[in-house]
């Protein structure tokens, strides 16, 4: 393990600004420690409707009720997004691995081809999502390579019956509890 601090550093002393610059893989790599939960984001209006899997999400606020999330800057679903004012974040069960698969490269599934059904405000929402929350666009920050999406939450749908949540650790999906074996990546 990597040293965090230095010796005799005082905790407000502010870091010396000459540094190598992070690799980029070395980074993912690191981050890939954390444990996330795998998310497909939908937008669209009915005629535009577009998904991407994300792991890019957490919870900002209970009052006012806000999250975000961050797409990449040429991702398809951002101007869709933007133009719908509006996304639903899906969160994925354990047997939805297929799914998160399906909409995350360049080329990804057709939302038509996975069973959802329109929200109150006209947004898709998986219809086997673990639970989704329905998000007003509020604000859109850069952040490098990506855009930080603020979103006010509208709706909301939880599970009816208990379900295993999908997670995202060490470049591989999993199901809580699950070891290194079966590690796909």
């Amino acid at each position: 393990m990597l040293p965090t601090s230095q010796a005799g550093r005082s905790r407000h002393t502010p870091m010396d600004v000459r540094h190598t610059p992070i690799d980029g893989r070395a980074l993912r790599t690191a981050c890939g420690y954390f444990a996330t939960g795998v998310t497909v984001i939908t937008s669209g209006n009915g005629v535009e409707d577009a998904g991407t899997t994300v792991n890019s999400f957490t919870s900002v606020s209970l009052e006012p009720p806000l999250v975000l999330i961050c797409l990449h800057e040429k991702s398809r679903l951002l101007p869709v997004v933007q133009d719908a004012r509006g996304f639903v974040v899906n969160f994925l069960t354990k047997q939805q691995e297929s799914v998160a698969w399906a909409f995350s490269g360049r080329q990804t599934a057709r939302l038509e081809e996975i069973p959802h059904h329109r929200s109150a405000h006209g947004l898709p929402v998986l219809s086997e999502a673990l639970a989704h929350l329905e998000c007003r666009l509020s604000a859109e920050y850069d952040g490098g390579d990506h855009s930080i999406l603020l979103g006010e939450v509208v709706g909301l749908g939880t599970p009816e019956s208990e379900e295993h949540p999908l997670i995202f650790f060490q470049g591989a999906m999993r199901e809580l509890g699950e070891g290194r074996a079966g590690r796909r990546g």
